[in-house]
């Protein structure tokens, strides 16, 4: 396939092929005057060797030409990529040969005589189509480029690359999606996934962690509200569900949602219609629904924590996310990604990897996941892993672990914002009381970090 290189340069010239001189010069001089870069040729043969050297945007052939026809070329073509605009002209007005040519993939027909307008406008809007064709396989490049940076589909373990196809694959069918994870394994990477991988791709990806906000402010969040909604509500707001209108809306920590809440959002899940507080207006919706819970929703929902209708209408589709410590030779090409980022990022040469490293990626169970094994190798980055061998690390009961790593994390992420809360609740996906809480239970103080 031709690839997208210089896409604007291929996308404003176009190749014009009639065995008649006069038709040639005719033609060629009224694309030149609409602003077209022209090249014509009197046969598809060195046409053909020079669509290879240089791509065009668009290729208008006559049909009837010496040795290759019109035809013949247009298969060649689509051979090559067929995203290539094809315009087929002839002197014999054939019905049958026209429809026959746009079953094999012409952009346009033209019967000759035609008037010097019907094939600017036609050109020009092949050309049109080629721009969107090429910058949307430039864009395809980049997200798939990205993609494979990302951290949760960063492998070769059979886990991810079964989970990298799969989420290929679902993106596609445009349903909701429950995605399942253990707290820091990517939840929030694999819905930016589904979002950019779909055709809602240029529309909005609208995120919200139903754990993050208080419970007063949820619904207005999500619902929005016109003003004089309730106290305080001095002018409208544009809720998650309607911004998210012909995108996505991810909804993290699902779990955490209040039950009344619930009952609401099942039914825009099944009416795809919001109503915002303080009307009875009620609204169309057309977005895909990706939810996330790091808890088993079934068991919730069996223990009433969560409601079984709800739980049942997001498990459409479920992708669940394997741990960092059933990846195996994973964490280590992880680490050494993380290691050579965070070098770059802290300006400093990347460190060896150690045996002693080796040795604690290998043995520790990783409770953090991938933000767990990113927030070490930044210790190693900056020389402060050291202080906390593998065998301390892993020391001691699963609470005394995960408590460590907590302090650990919290205390990373006030190195990391020069010791802002403010930063650090974002960063660690907490509300300030939440992690205000935390640090006095770990002893940790923001003014020992500035």
């Amino acid at each position: 396939m031709i690839g997208p290189a210089d896409a604007q340069a291929e996308t404003e010239r176009v190749v014009f092929i009639d065995d008649e001189a006069e038709v040639r010069r005719a033609n060629g001089q009224s694309l030149e005057l609409e602003g077209f870069a022209v090249e014509t040729f009197a046969a598809a043969e060195p046409a053909l060797a020079a669509i290879l050297a240089a791509p065009p945007g668009v290729v208008v052939t006559d049909v009837r030409l010496p040795g290759l026809d019109g035809v013949a070329l247009l298969a060649r073509l689509r051979r090559i990529d067929p995203d290539l605009p094809v315009i087929l002209i002839t002197g014999h007005g054939d019905i049958r040969m026209a429809v026959a040519a746009m079953q094999e993939g012409a952009y346009d027909f033209l019967a000759k005589p035609y008037p010097a307008e019907a094939l600017v406008g036609s050109v020009r809007r092949a050309l049109e189509r080629r721009r969107l064709v090429m910058e949307n396989r430039a864009l395809r490049a980049r997200l798939d480029a990205a993609i494979e940076e990302d951290p949760a589909f960063l492998g070769t373990s059979q886990e991810i690359v079964s989970l990298r196809a799969l989420v290929r694959e679902v993106a596609q069918a445009d349903v909701d999606v429950l995605v399942f994870g253990e707290t820091g394994s990517g939840k929030e990477v694999v819905a930016g996934a589904l979002h950019r991988w779909s055709r809602r791709a240029e529309r909005n990806l609208v995120a919200m962690n139903c754990g993050a906000l208080p419970d007063s402010v949820v619904e207005s969040e999500l619902f929005g509200h016109e003003a004089g909604a309730f106290t305080g509500a001095l002018k409208r707001r544009v809720g998650r569900i309607e911004h998210a209108q012909g995108g996505t809306l991810f909804l993290d920590e699902i779990e955490s949602m209040p039950l009344p809440l619930q009952v609401k959002l099942l039914r825009v899940l099944q009416e795809r219609k919001v109503e915002p507080l303080g009307t009875n207006e009620v609204r169309p919706v057309d977005m895909r629904v990706v939810a996330a819970t790091k808890v088993d929703l079934g068991q919730a929902a069996a223990q009433g924590t969560f409601r079984d209708d709800l739980y049942h209408r997001l498990n459409v589709i479920t992708v669940t996310i394997p741990p960092l410590r059933d990846r195996g030779d994973d964490v280590l090409l992880l680490f050494q990604h993380f290691l050579r980022r965070a070098a770059e990022r802290f300006a400093r040469p990347v460190p060896p990897v150690t045996p002693a490293i080796r040795d604690h990626l290998r043995r520790h169970a990783w409770p953090g996941n991938v933000r767990e094994l990113g927030h070490f190798a930044e210790r190693c980055a900056l020389g402060l892993a050291a202080a906390q061998p593998a065998a301390e690390i892993a020391a001691g009961s699963l609470t005394d672990q995960v408590d460590r790593f907590e302090r650990q994390l919290i205390r990373d992420e006030l190195i990391m914002a020069g010791g802002d809360v403010r930063a650090a609740a974002e960063a660690l996906g907490l509300p300030r009381k939440t992690l205000y809480d935390k640090m006095a239970r770990h002893g940790l103080t923001p003014g020992d970090y500035r």
